[in-house]
């Protein structure tokens, strides 16, 4: 049924709400029998790339100049990279520092999220490695001693990485404690279940599907609603400070 230009949707200065009613899908490099719904990236001010890969069974991902974090939300894939070999189902996920080379082939049907971001080193630490686990295989914490609202930290605190990636889970009910406004932007998808954000000054339903963007300073705060618990993937850059890139040398 045609909605005469109604949608969830939102785009305003400091925030993005997509629903799936607006998705778009595009072919990116390297992609065989494979699509991108492209959530957000650089061209909207964003410092990560971030897009949902529907990869069609014996489909390849294709390359990437970039660090490069994938999540299995269908389907299974096999990635090979490093000399090794290894399958991906639902909830499986691989960090590929970068420029490892790598190949990712659908063996059935599937849906990936994946985060793209230039890599900025520090003199501090070495590169990061190759990881590849399960969300299942980590355990998860209460945020602010809330049993109600668990987190799990898919890549390792460490240094090396200057992104985070996680995933959270509030029961019927449950929801962060305060507004939170900081230097970190998020991207966010809804696995399951739903609730409200807000964003900014806006106030939006979510359900699973979704995609947000917040960027630095926006202000946020999410509580889940429903009968079920609320789940999301959500990734913030870290452990650096952006006011000492390269690029800001010689700026008056």
């Amino acid at each position: 049924m045609h909605k005469l230009g109604q949608t969830r949707s939102s785009h305003r200065h400091n925030h993005l709400l997509l629903t799936p009613d607006t998705f778009v899908r595009t072919t990116l490099p390297g992609m065989k029998a494979c699509s991108a719904v492209v959530h957000v990236s650089p061209a909207m001010g964003a410092q990560f790339a971030q897009y949902t890969a529907e990869i069609e069974a014996g489909g390849q991902l294709g390359g990437t100049t970039t660090q490069r974090f994938i999540f299995v939300l269908e389907g299974a894939i096999k990635l090979e990279a490093d000399g090794k070999r290894g399958q991906l189902t639902a909830r499986g996920f691989a960090y590929l520092p970068e420029g490892l080379a790598h190949t990712i082939t659908a063996t059935h049907a599937s849906r990936l999220a994946v985060i793209e971001k230039m890599y900025q080193p520090l003199d501090s630490a070495a590169p990061p490695r190759l990881l590849v686990s399960s969300e299942d295989a980590i355990s998860s914490h209460p945020l602010d001693d809330d049993p109600a609202l668990q987190v799990k930290c898919l890549l390792p605190d460490e240094m090396s990485f200057d992104f985070a990636v996680n995933t959270m889970v509030y029961q019927p009910g449950a929801a962060l404690s305060m507004v939170e406004m900081h230097i970190m932007e998020h991207g966010l998808i809804m696995l399951e279940g739903g609730g409200i954000y807000r964003l900014g000054d806006s106030w939006y339903s979510v359900t699973a599907g979704d995609f947000v963007w917040m960027a630095p300073w926006c202000p946020q705060w999410f509580g889940a609603i429903g009968k079920v618990p609320a789940k999301y993937l959500i990734y913030k850059n870290w452990n650096r400070n952006d006011w000492s890139r390269s690029d800001w040398k010689g700026r008056k």
